[in-house]
């Protein structure tokens, strides 16, 4: 009766969050739990407290009788420069646009795991997928028809029930049932309704919402004393529409959450310091509203919010994530990482990217864990997203106008997570 309470706690928890979550690395967040998140997100070999269902969730029965609860203040900094553009006799859509009307971001995430016996648990993890934001006051398209702030807000929330269990001394399994809630709005998007299939449906409807349910799975074996490996897939999620934007998003208002896949690997190199690798990858091609692209278009069936409609031009992309724990005393641990993905936004799909501009490929991590008794824990996560520019190279002339549209960002994210066992 208790674990029902909590995790009905949780679930209530998470939905009054959800309009908090914002993330990176496209807008897949760099890691999940705050102790990931201070080695650069590697966690599918390293399991450390009961977020770890979020990255692999066979870790769940490793980390025993507990409850996290952390919170993330997020800064993406965003912009974009448009050159060599004529949309007409005196008009432009030239200059430098700020796209931080909204700069912070506050990212929650909290779970919960019980121990079912010596091999067994149940769990659940609530934490903000990812997201994607932009508010340009000063609106890039106003000279070619728009009036208002230009931007968009996508916000993903999970909430995974997770069953973990031992199949022997070294090796566990697990399986969570992702349960999905995600919001959408755009806004100064009026330009472009000459090339939506459903205009009434394009920009300025309000937030909409869409639901979903999915599964991710995973594995953690030991090969040795001191080398631990993990594998996790998570199948294409199927979403339910966002009707106030079916003139927007192919397959009118089609937005599902891309399957991913990683393998990780975890190395005690001394007794007190653990190296742990990390390979994700996430299949945007595998959505059309994100993955098709931008382009001359002369048929309706290719217009925006139709089956096969206009998108972001986003690309499968490949993360390796690397992250150094070392316990210096026994009640201070020190983490540290470094993340490299490759680039989702190719440089001729900058133009509706502006929107959207996920172009950071870089993250660096620090963190730290403070033992406040045998029960209690307190750990800090810093990341920095290195700066990134992307280049249009015949950007805007898919919409029959000159001129070239690039794109940059970078972020910093500060968190605080409180953990006790039980």
């Amino acid at each position: 009766m208790r674990v029902n309470k909590i995790t009905v706690s949780l679930f209530a928890a998470g939905l009054i969050a959800s309009p908090l979550a914002n993330a990176t690395n496209g807008y897949f967040a760099h890691g999940y739990g705050m102790k990931a998140k201070g080695m650069a997100g590697a966690g599918i070999a390293l399991p450390q407290d009961s977020i770890a269902a979020a990255t692999n969730p066979a870790g769940m029965v490793l980390v025993g009788d507990r409850t996290d609860v952390g919170l993330d203040l997020f800064k993406p900094t965003r912009s974009a420069n448009i050159s060599g553009n004529m949309c007409g006799p005196g008009c432009s859509m030239d200059g430098h646009y700020d796209g931080n009307g909204k700069s912070l971001f506050f990212i929650p995430e909290i779970g919960y795991n019980k121990m079912l016996g010596s091999d067994m648990s149940l769990g659940v993890s609530v934490y903000g997928n990812g997201g994607m934001n932009t508010q340009y006051d000063v609106n890039p398209f106003a000279s070619i028809g728009s009036s208002g702030p230009a931007g968009v807000n996508l916000e993903q929330l999970f909430i995974a029930p997770t069953w973990a269990k031992k199949l022997n001394s070294g090796h566990s399994i697990g399986v969570s049932l992702n349960l999905v809630y995600q919001t959408f709005s755009a806004t100064g998007l009026q330009a472009f309704a000459g090339w939506s299939s459903n205009p009434a449906a394009l920009t300025n409807t309000g937030k909409d919402s869409s639901t979903g349910v999915g599964l991710r799975l995973g594995w953690s074996g030991e090969l040795t004393p001191s080398l631990t490996m993990g594998a996790t897939y998570q199948p294409k999620t199927k979403m339910s529409k966002f009707s106030k934007y079916a003139g927007l998003f192919a397959e009118q208002g089609g937005f599902d959450i891309p399957a991913t896949y990683g393998l990780g690997v975890a190395f005690k190199a001394m007794p007190a310091t653990v190296i742990a690798v990390d390979y994700q990858a996430i299949q945007y091609s595998g959505v059309k509203s994100i993955a098709n692209k931008l382009e001359a278009c002369a048929s309706p069936t290719c217009a925006l919010g139709a089956d096969n409609g206009l998108g972001f031009g986003w690309k499968d992309i490949s993360v390796l994530k690397l992250g150094v724990s070392h316990a210096l005393s026994d009640s201070l641990t020190l983490r540290g990482g470094v993340s490299h993905s490759t680039q989702p936004i190719p440089e001729n799909q900058t133009f509706f990217n502006i929107l959207a501009p996920g172009v950071v490929q870089d993250h660096l991590t620090l963190g730290a864990t403070w033992s406040l008794s045998r029960e209690n824990e307190l750990t800090v996560g810093y990341m920095h997203a290195l700066k990134k520019k992307v280049s249009g190279a015949g950007s805007i002339a898919p919409t029959g106008m000159p001129g070239e549209a690039n794109i940059k960002m970078y972020e910093d994210s500060i968190g605080i997570a409180y953990s006790w066992k039980m």
